[in-house]
């Protein structure tokens, strides 16, 4: 039975809300296995975001519109950016008008707001993360369009939905410009998620912060806007490689038991990415902030050759 496509991109978007805590949580819990320590519950981003919600906004004298409008943009985006991805269909209403461009530019939106937030208020911390933020996107946007690039040559689309579909078919299966492509989104994804080894997001010491150093000013509600915004990027980002390396098991269509089959199967994938990051982030220490750009160019390298084996080879 086929359901309206409405009803799938709105169960996408609530999908996106809820499972998107429960993924962090799940990498938190990963993580403290992994070291030994005691975990906390899947739950706690919950839990978190809700003791956030119950506090009162406490905002600096000298904090303009931009500041207070932030929060909801950036939490805005992420839901505009759930509505592209296909994370349970790829028939969506939005990819016929949307592709990975648009999704590029809606992050780099909200990225450039959250900077604008970070100076806003004036303070040295605020101001350092921006910049650290401006520099690590003018290196990670180009390279993850290349990558993107060099799987959307494989379906001849930018769209996400047909790029989805032609890899799910089997015509792209194990080309050499998929595997570069591949190797420069996790290089990318790391950094574009404030994760280890590009930035911790665990620490607030002054030399190593990034994301947080721009968002050290918020509360309340707005630092829960963010924070559930940030881990719906994480979520997004981790599914945005599912659907355009690994999209077996999303639907293809609206069909009713499709969709809903294909949420299992999401949280497998969800739960095996998960260990993953994990084993990157203990594997790997924090570099310096100035070998960013060498980590990077590494992944903009990798998404070069993508490029070029597709035209060599292909």
């Amino acid at each position: 039975m086929n359901i309206h496509p409405l009803i799938v991109e709105i169960t996408q978007i609530a999908v996106l809300l809820v499972a998107a805590p429960l993924f962090t949580g799940w990498v938190k819990m990963v993580k403290c296995w992994f070291q030994g320590r005691t975990s906390p519950s899947l739950f706690q981003p919950y839990r978190d975001i809700r003791k956030l919600l119950a506090k009162d906004v406490t905002l600096a004298e000298n904090a303009s519109w931009i500041f207070r409008f932030t929060p909801y943009l950036v939490f805005g985006v992420s839901i505009m950016a759930g509505g592209i991805i296909p994370i349970l269909s790829m028939d969506l209403p939005l990819s016929a008008t949307a592709d990975v461009i648009a999704l590029v530019a809606l992050f780099a939106i909200a990225r450039f707001f959250t900077a604008l937030a970070g100076m806003d208020i004036g303070t040295a911390f605020g101001g350092m993360g921006s910049s650290r933020e401006m520099t690590i996107a003018s290196l990670a946007e180009p390279a993850m369009l290349m990558a993107v690039f060099a799987v959307s040559l494989v379906s001849r689309s930018t769209s996400l939905s047909q790029m989805a579909l032609v890899v799910s078919q089997g015509h792209a299966m194990l080309r050499p410009s998929l595997v570069f492509a591949l190797l420069a989104f996790i290089l990318i994804a790391l950094a574009e998620t404030g994760r280890v080894p590009v930035d911790n997001p665990a620490t607030h010491l002054e030399l190593t912060m990034i994301h947080e150093a721009m968002i050290l000013e918020y509360s309340g509600r707005h630092l829960a806007l963010i924070e559930w915004a940030s881990m719906m990027k994480l979520f997004l980002f981790t599914t945005l490689g599912i659907a355009s390396f690994f999209p077996w098991g999303i639907a293809r269509n609206d069909d009713l038991v499709a969709v809903l089959a294909a949420i299992p199967v999401l949280l497998f994938k969800l739960g095996i990415v998960g260990v993953g990051l994990v084993l990157i982030e203990t594997g790997l220490a924090k570099m310096r902030i100035f070998r960013i750009t060498e980590f990077l160019g590494s992944a903009f390298l990798f998404a070069t050759l993508g490029m070029l084996s597709f035209f060599m080879l292909e």
